[in-house]
Protein backbone atom coordinates (compact mmCIF):
# COMPACT_ATOMS: atom_id res chain seq x y z
CA UNK A 1 0.00 0.00 0.00
CA UNK A 2 1.34 3.24 -0.95
CA UNK A 3 0.45 6.69 0.03
CA UNK A 4 2.92 8.58 -1.65
CA UNK A 5 0.79 10.86 -4.12
CA UNK A 6 2.48 11.02 -8.04
CA UNK A 7 4.51 13.53 -9.20
CA UNK A 8 1.83 14.55 -11.24
CA UNK A 9 -0.58 14.62 -8.08
CA UNK A 10 1.98 16.37 -6.34
CA UNK A 11 2.42 19.33 -9.07
CA UNK A 12 -1.59 19.97 -8.69
CA UNK A 13 -1.35 20.02 -4.85
CA UNK A 14 1.71 22.71 -4.92
CA UNK A 15 -0.18 24.58 -7.71
CA UNK A 16 -3.28 24.73 -5.91
CA UNK A 17 -1.74 25.67 -2.11
CA UNK A 18 0.94 28.45 -3.72
CA UNK A 19 -1.97 30.18 -5.49
CA UNK A 20 -4.56 29.59 -2.37
CA UNK A 21 -1.76 30.63 0.51
CA UNK A 22 -0.77 33.74 -2.27
CA UNK A 23 -3.85 35.19 -3.36
CA UNK A 24 -6.49 33.55 -2.08
CA UNK A 25 -6.80 33.75 1.96
CA UNK A 26 -5.52 37.52 2.10
CA UNK A 27 -8.50 38.34 0.34
CA UNK A 28 -11.18 36.03 2.23
CA UNK A 29 -12.28 37.86 4.46
CA UNK A 30 -13.31 40.99 2.27
CA UNK A 31 -14.69 38.49 -0.37
CA UNK A 32 -16.99 37.26 2.63
CA UNK A 33 -18.21 40.78 3.60
CA UNK A 34 -18.39 42.00 0.26
CA UNK A 35 -20.60 39.00 -1.32
CA UNK A 36 -18.91 39.27 -4.67
CA UNK A 37 -18.29 36.77 -7.44
CA UNK A 38 -14.15 36.75 -7.56
CA UNK A 39 -14.06 36.83 -11.27
CA UNK A 40 -10.64 37.85 -11.32
CA UNK A 41 -9.48 34.59 -9.01
CA UNK A 42 -11.45 31.96 -11.01
CA UNK A 43 -9.99 33.58 -14.67
CA UNK A 44 -6.40 33.36 -12.85
CA UNK A 45 -7.47 29.78 -11.33
CA UNK A 46 -8.27 28.75 -15.09
CA UNK A 47 -5.03 30.08 -16.45
CA UNK A 48 -3.36 27.33 -13.84
CA UNK A 49 -5.67 24.99 -15.43
CA UNK A 50 -7.18 24.15 -12.07
CA UNK A 51 -10.87 25.01 -13.56
CA UNK A 52 -10.70 22.07 -15.86
CA UNK A 53 -8.60 20.19 -13.89
CA UNK A 54 -9.81 16.73 -14.74
CA UNK A 55 -11.35 17.43 -18.06
CA UNK A 56 -10.06 15.91 -21.21
CA UNK A 57 -6.81 17.50 -22.96
CA UNK A 58 -8.83 17.49 -26.55
CA UNK A 59 -11.21 19.61 -25.23
CA UNK A 60 -9.07 22.22 -23.36
CA UNK A 61 -9.20 20.95 -19.73
CA UNK A 62 -6.09 19.56 -17.81
CA UNK A 63 -6.21 15.77 -18.08
CA UNK A 64 -5.77 15.05 -14.59
CA UNK A 65 -6.40 12.56 -12.03
CA UNK A 66 -9.47 12.44 -10.21
CA UNK A 67 -6.96 11.98 -6.51
CA UNK A 68 -4.85 15.22 -7.82
CA UNK A 69 -8.20 17.34 -8.28
CA UNK A 70 -9.39 16.45 -5.02
CA UNK A 71 -5.97 16.96 -3.80
CA UNK A 72 -5.76 20.88 -5.39
CA UNK A 73 -9.43 21.20 -4.20
CA UNK A 74 -8.46 21.11 -0.46
CA UNK A 75 -6.00 23.14 -0.75
CA UNK A 76 -8.33 25.77 -2.58
CA UNK A 77 -11.15 25.23 0.37
CA UNK A 78 -8.07 26.03 2.98
CA UNK A 79 -7.75 29.38 1.50
CA UNK A 80 -11.75 29.74 0.83
CA UNK A 81 -14.54 27.45 0.40
CA UNK A 82 -16.46 30.31 -1.60
CA UNK A 83 -14.00 29.91 -4.23
CA UNK A 84 -13.54 25.64 -3.55
CA UNK A 85 -17.43 25.81 -4.26
CA UNK A 86 -17.06 27.15 -7.49
CA UNK A 87 -14.44 25.36 -8.58
CA UNK A 88 -15.78 22.26 -7.25
CA UNK A 89 -19.82 22.62 -8.59
CA UNK A 90 -18.10 24.03 -11.96
CA UNK A 91 -15.87 20.76 -12.53
CA UNK A 92 -17.94 17.87 -10.63
CA UNK A 93 -21.29 18.92 -11.33
CA UNK A 94 -21.52 21.43 -14.19
CA UNK A 95 -18.50 20.10 -16.94
CA UNK A 96 -18.18 16.56 -15.71
CA UNK A 97 -21.89 14.92 -16.84
CA UNK A 98 -20.67 17.00 -20.12
CA UNK A 99 -17.19 15.40 -20.65
CA UNK A 100 -19.16 11.42 -19.72
CA UNK A 101 -22.47 11.35 -21.30
CA UNK A 102 -21.68 14.60 -24.17
CA UNK A 103 -21.80 13.57 -27.73
CA UNK A 104 -18.97 15.39 -29.43
CA UNK A 105 -20.42 18.02 -31.12
CA UNK A 106 -21.84 18.84 -27.83
CA UNK A 107 -18.36 18.65 -26.37
CA UNK A 108 -17.14 20.67 -28.68
CA UNK A 109 -20.34 23.73 -28.50
CA UNK A 110 -20.72 23.77 -24.51
CA UNK A 111 -17.68 21.95 -22.84
CA UNK A 112 -14.67 23.30 -24.43
CA UNK A 113 -14.89 26.78 -23.37
CA UNK A 114 -15.77 25.65 -20.16
CA UNK A 115 -12.58 23.04 -19.70
CA UNK A 116 -10.49 25.66 -20.91
CA UNK A 117 -11.96 28.16 -17.96
CA UNK A 118 -13.19 30.37 -20.32
CA UNK A 119 -16.54 29.68 -19.54
CA UNK A 120 -18.79 28.44 -16.40
CA UNK A 121 -21.75 25.49 -16.46
CA UNK A 122 -24.22 24.92 -13.85
CA UNK A 123 -25.87 21.64 -12.56
CA UNK A 124 -29.61 22.36 -12.37
CA UNK A 125 -31.04 19.57 -9.82
CA UNK A 126 -32.76 20.76 -6.63
CA UNK A 127 -36.11 22.17 -6.33
CA UNK A 128 -38.76 22.42 -3.44
CA UNK A 129 -39.85 18.89 -3.57
CA UNK A 130 -36.19 17.58 -5.33
CA UNK A 131 -32.81 17.22 -4.10
CA UNK A 132 -32.47 14.38 -1.58
CA UNK A 133 -35.07 13.41 -3.56
CA UNK A 134 -34.31 13.48 -6.75
CA UNK A 135 -36.71 11.15 -8.32
CA UNK A 136 -39.45 14.03 -6.42
CA UNK A 137 -38.37 16.45 -9.53
CA UNK A 138 -41.31 18.75 -10.70
CA UNK A 139 -39.81 20.16 -13.72
CA UNK A 140 -41.37 19.02 -17.13
CA UNK A 141 -39.75 18.56 -20.32
CA UNK A 142 -42.10 17.89 -23.81
CA UNK A 143 -40.98 16.80 -27.35
CA UNK A 144 -42.46 18.30 -30.52
CA UNK A 145 -40.82 18.73 -33.92
CA UNK A 146 -37.81 18.17 -32.90
CA UNK A 147 -37.71 20.78 -29.61
CA UNK A 148 -37.74 20.03 -25.57
CA UNK A 149 -40.08 22.65 -23.91
CA UNK A 150 -38.82 23.08 -20.52
CA UNK A 151 -41.39 24.55 -17.58
CA UNK A 152 -40.56 24.74 -13.98
CA UNK A 153 -38.19 26.16 -11.98
CA UNK A 154 -34.57 25.24 -9.79
CA UNK A 155 -33.34 26.65 -6.67
CA UNK A 156 -30.05 26.87 -5.04
CA UNK A 157 -27.94 26.61 -7.92
CA UNK A 158 -24.41 27.24 -8.16
CA UNK A 159 -22.52 29.29 -11.13
CA UNK A 160 -25.63 29.69 -12.64
CA UNK A 161 -25.93 33.38 -12.51
CA UNK A 162 -22.27 35.01 -13.41
CA UNK A 163 -21.22 36.99 -15.97
CA UNK A 164 -19.73 33.62 -17.99
CA UNK A 165 -21.97 31.28 -17.11
CA UNK A 166 -22.82 29.48 -20.17
CA UNK A 167 -25.49 27.56 -19.38
CA UNK A 168 -27.19 24.36 -17.04
CA UNK A 169 -27.97 21.05 -17.39
CA UNK A 170 -31.36 20.49 -16.30
CA UNK A 171 -33.30 17.35 -15.24
CA UNK A 172 -36.49 17.25 -16.05
CA UNK A 173 -39.56 15.29 -15.90
CA UNK A 174 -40.09 13.75 -19.91
CA UNK A 175 -43.05 10.84 -18.92
CA UNK A 176 -43.80 8.42 -16.47
CA UNK A 177 -42.46 4.70 -16.50
CA UNK A 178 -44.57 1.83 -15.44
CA UNK A 179 -45.93 2.26 -11.79
CA UNK A 180 -46.07 5.89 -12.08
CA UNK A 181 -42.53 6.03 -11.49
CA UNK A 182 -40.77 9.49 -13.58
CA UNK A 183 -38.58 9.26 -16.42
CA UNK A 184 -35.89 11.79 -15.88
CA UNK A 185 -34.07 13.66 -18.52
CA UNK A 186 -30.66 15.57 -18.26
CA UNK A 187 -31.36 18.52 -20.88
CA UNK A 188 -28.47 20.96 -22.03
CA UNK A 189 -29.89 25.06 -21.86
CA UNK A 190 -27.56 27.67 -23.23
CA UNK A 191 -27.70 30.87 -20.63
CA UNK A 192 -29.65 33.16 -23.06
CA UNK A 193 -32.22 30.90 -24.15
CA UNK A 194 -35.45 32.42 -24.66
CA UNK A 195 -38.13 31.54 -21.31
CA UNK A 196 -35.52 30.85 -19.00
CA UNK A 197 -34.68 33.58 -16.49
CA UNK A 198 -32.42 33.61 -13.04
CA UNK A 199 -33.96 34.83 -9.64
CA UNK A 200 -31.97 37.17 -7.09
CA UNK A 201 -28.85 36.09 -5.81
CA UNK A 202 -29.16 34.32 -2.11
CA UNK A 203 -28.59 36.05 0.76
CA UNK A 204 -26.26 33.38 2.69
CA UNK A 205 -24.54 31.86 6.05
CA UNK A 206 -21.61 30.54 3.63
CA UNK A 207 -20.20 30.48 0.47
CA UNK A 208 -21.18 34.20 -0.07
CA UNK A 209 -18.49 34.98 -2.77
CA UNK A 210 -20.08 32.17 -4.80
CA UNK A 211 -23.14 32.48 -7.20
CA UNK A 212 -26.17 30.81 -6.05
CA UNK A 213 -29.36 31.44 -7.99
CA UNK A 214 -33.00 30.00 -8.14
CA UNK A 215 -33.55 29.33 -11.92
CA UNK A 216 -37.20 29.53 -13.95
CA UNK A 217 -38.01 27.67 -17.37
CA UNK A 218 -41.08 29.06 -18.68
CA UNK A 219 -41.60 27.59 -22.82
CA UNK A 220 -37.91 27.58 -22.13
CA UNK A 221 -37.46 26.05 -25.82
CA UNK A 222 -33.87 23.95 -26.65
CA UNK A 223 -33.34 21.62 -29.49
CA UNK A 224 -33.64 17.69 -29.30
CA UNK A 225 -29.95 17.45 -29.82
CA UNK A 226 -29.67 19.03 -26.31
CA UNK A 227 -30.36 16.06 -24.79
CA UNK A 228 -27.51 14.92 -22.91
CA UNK A 229 -27.39 11.24 -22.76
CA UNK A 230 -30.26 8.89 -23.58
CA UNK A 231 -33.67 10.20 -22.99
CA UNK A 232 -34.90 9.05 -19.52
CA UNK A 233 -31.16 8.06 -17.86
CA UNK A 234 -31.04 11.29 -16.14
CA UNK A 235 -31.50 9.85 -13.09
CA UNK A 236 -29.02 7.60 -12.99
CA UNK A 237 -26.78 10.18 -14.94
CA UNK A 238 -27.26 12.36 -11.86
CA UNK A 239 -26.56 9.97 -8.77
CA UNK A 240 -23.15 9.24 -10.59
CA UNK A 241 -22.58 12.57 -11.00
CA UNK A 242 -23.29 12.96 -7.17
CA UNK A 243 -21.31 10.42 -6.16
CA UNK A 244 -17.90 11.77 -7.69
CA UNK A 245 -19.75 15.59 -6.49
CA UNK A 246 -19.58 14.32 -2.57
CA UNK A 247 -16.07 13.12 -2.76
CA UNK A 248 -15.09 16.76 -3.84
CA UNK A 249 -17.21 17.97 -1.23
CA UNK A 250 -15.59 16.45 1.04
CA UNK A 251 -12.38 17.53 0.09
CA UNK A 252 -13.82 20.44 0.54
CA UNK A 253 -14.58 20.12 4.30
CA UNK A 254 -11.22 18.55 4.90
CA UNK A 255 -9.61 22.16 3.19
CA UNK A 256 -11.83 23.81 6.20
CA UNK A 257 -11.23 21.94 8.84
CA UNK A 258 -7.86 22.36 8.49
CA UNK A 259 -7.97 26.23 8.02
CA UNK A 260 -9.86 25.95 11.19
CA UNK A 261 -7.00 24.13 12.82
CA UNK A 262 -4.49 26.48 11.54
CA UNK A 263 -6.25 29.09 13.81
CA UNK A 264 -6.62 27.22 16.19
CA UNK A 265 -3.24 26.08 16.46
CA UNK A 266 -1.97 29.57 16.07
CA UNK A 267 -4.51 31.42 19.07
CA UNK A 268 -3.60 28.38 21.37
CA UNK A 269 0.15 29.68 20.67
CA UNK A 270 -0.25 33.32 21.38
CA UNK A 271 -2.86 33.39 23.92
CA UNK A 272 -1.53 33.56 27.44
CA UNK A 273 -3.49 33.14 30.99
CA UNK A 274 -2.87 32.14 34.02
CA UNK A 275 0.80 33.32 33.60
CA UNK A 276 1.65 30.66 30.13
CA UNK A 277 0.61 29.87 26.82
CA UNK A 278 -3.01 28.15 26.83
CA UNK A 279 -1.33 25.30 24.53
CA UNK A 280 0.39 24.23 27.59
CA UNK A 281 -2.98 23.00 29.20
CA UNK A 282 -4.31 19.79 28.39
CA UNK A 283 -7.60 20.47 27.91
CA UNK A 284 -6.64 23.12 24.04
CA UNK A 285 -3.74 20.15 23.49
CA UNK A 286 -6.83 17.57 23.87
CA UNK A 287 -8.84 19.97 21.31
CA UNK A 288 -6.18 20.15 18.87
CA UNK A 289 -5.41 16.44 19.04
CA UNK A 290 -8.42 15.51 18.42
CA UNK A 291 -8.87 18.04 15.52
CA UNK A 292 -5.44 16.92 14.02
CA UNK A 293 -6.86 12.97 14.03
CA UNK A 294 -9.70 13.81 12.35
CA UNK A 295 -8.11 15.97 10.00
CA UNK A 296 -6.19 13.19 8.60
CA UNK A 297 -8.72 10.35 9.19
CA UNK A 298 -10.88 12.46 6.62
CA UNK A 299 -8.60 13.11 3.77
CA UNK A 300 -7.61 9.73 3.61
CA UNK A 301 -11.55 8.74 3.26
CA UNK A 302 -11.30 11.30 0.09
CA UNK A 303 -8.47 9.90 -0.99
CA UNK A 304 -9.75 6.31 -1.23
CA UNK A 305 -12.96 7.13 -2.82
CA UNK A 306 -11.22 8.95 -5.44
CA UNK A 307 -8.55 6.63 -6.29
CA UNK A 308 -11.37 3.81 -6.46
CA UNK A 309 -13.01 5.78 -8.97
CA UNK A 310 -9.68 6.90 -10.94
CA UNK A 311 -9.41 3.16 -10.80
CA UNK A 312 -12.81 2.70 -12.72
CA UNK A 313 -14.12 0.58 -9.26
CA UNK A 314 -17.00 0.94 -7.53
CA UNK A 315 -16.75 3.98 -4.83
CA UNK A 316 -20.38 5.14 -4.08
CA UNK A 317 -20.46 3.51 -0.44
CA UNK A 318 -16.90 5.54 0.36
CA UNK A 319 -18.14 8.29 -1.20
CA UNK A 320 -20.87 8.82 1.42
CA UNK A 321 -18.57 7.57 4.29
CA UNK A 322 -16.41 10.59 2.89
CA UNK A 323 -19.01 13.21 2.69
CA UNK A 324 -20.20 12.26 6.28
CA UNK A 325 -17.02 11.70 8.28
CA UNK A 326 -15.71 15.12 6.66
CA UNK A 327 -18.13 17.40 6.61
CA UNK A 328 -19.06 16.93 10.32
CA UNK A 329 -15.34 16.36 11.03
CA UNK A 330 -15.24 19.97 9.55
CA UNK A 331 -18.14 21.04 12.20
CA UNK A 332 -16.42 19.67 15.22
CA UNK A 333 -13.33 21.87 13.98
CA UNK A 334 -15.01 25.07 13.44
CA UNK A 335 -16.46 24.65 16.58
CA UNK A 336 -14.05 23.79 18.77
CA UNK A 337 -11.52 27.05 17.01
CA UNK A 338 -14.47 29.17 18.08
CA UNK A 339 -13.64 27.89 21.26
CA UNK A 340 -10.35 28.41 21.77
CA UNK A 341 -10.26 31.61 20.16
CA UNK A 342 -12.99 32.31 23.03
CA UNK A 343 -14.91 35.54 22.67
CA UNK A 344 -12.37 36.92 20.35
CA UNK A 345 -13.86 33.94 18.11
CA UNK A 346 -17.64 35.27 18.18
CA UNK A 347 -16.78 38.70 16.82
CA UNK A 348 -17.62 39.14 13.36
CA UNK A 349 -14.33 39.89 11.26
CA UNK A 350 -12.69 36.93 12.98
CA UNK A 351 -11.32 33.80 10.80
CA UNK A 352 -13.02 31.36 12.69
CA UNK A 353 -16.50 32.94 13.16
CA UNK A 354 -16.05 33.08 9.31
CA UNK A 355 -15.69 29.47 9.00
CA UNK A 356 -18.04 28.74 11.51
CA UNK A 357 -20.84 30.45 9.57
CA UNK A 358 -19.75 28.09 6.41
CA UNK A 359 -19.22 25.13 7.45
CA UNK A 360 -22.69 23.68 8.26
CA UNK A 361 -23.73 23.77 4.65
CA UNK A 362 -21.14 20.79 4.04
CA UNK A 363 -23.78 18.63 5.57
CA UNK A 364 -26.82 19.25 3.32
CA UNK A 365 -25.50 20.35 0.06
CA UNK A 366 -24.67 16.83 -2.38
CA UNK A 367 -26.62 14.99 -0.34
CA UNK A 368 -27.25 15.61 3.53
CA UNK A 369 -25.78 13.40 5.89
CA UNK A 370 -28.68 11.64 6.72
CA UNK A 371 -29.53 10.48 3.07
CA UNK A 372 -25.55 9.34 2.91
CA UNK A 373 -26.19 7.11 6.21
CA UNK A 374 -28.63 5.76 4.23
CA UNK A 375 -26.45 5.05 1.23
CA UNK A 376 -24.03 3.26 3.46
CA UNK A 377 -26.31 1.58 5.06
CA UNK A 378 -28.10 -0.58 2.54
CA UNK A 379 -24.58 -0.83 0.46
CA UNK A 380 -23.22 -2.81 3.70
CA UNK A 381 -26.84 -4.82 3.61
CA UNK A 382 -26.94 -5.92 0.02
CA UNK A 383 -23.71 -6.67 -0.40
CA UNK A 384 -23.57 -8.93 3.40
CA UNK A 385 -19.53 -8.16 3.57
CA UNK A 386 -17.48 -6.17 6.40
CA UNK A 387 -16.38 -2.93 6.08
CA UNK A 388 -12.73 -3.24 4.11
CA UNK A 389 -13.67 -5.86 2.36
CA UNK A 390 -13.54 -6.95 -1.15
CA UNK A 391 -14.33 -4.07 -2.84
CA UNK A 392 -12.94 -1.72 -0.36
CA UNK A 393 -9.66 -2.75 -0.51
CA UNK A 394 -6.42 -0.69 -1.54
CA UNK A 395 -4.36 -2.18 -3.14
CA UNK A 396 -0.41 -0.85 -3.97
CA UNK A 397 0.26 1.63 -7.02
Amino acid sequence: MNFDPTDEQRRWRDLAREYAEGEIHPRAEALDREQKFPYDVISEMASLGLMGLTLPEEYGGSGGDFVAYNMALEEISRADTSVGITMEAHVSLGCAPLAVYGTDEQKERFLAPCAAGEKLWAFGLTEDEAGTDAGGTRTTAEISNGEWTVNGSKKWITNSGTDVTAGVTVMAKTGERDGGRPELTAIIVPQETEGYTRGPAYEKLGWRAADQHPLYFEGCRVPEANTLGERGRGFVQFLQTLDAGRVAVAALSVGLARACFDEAMKRAKERRQFGRSISEFQAIQFKLADMAMEIELARNTVLKAAWLKDQGRPFGREASMAKVFASEAAKRAADQAVQIWGGEGFMEGSAVARYWRQVKINEIGEGTSEINRQIIARSLLKEGEGVGEAKGKMVAQ
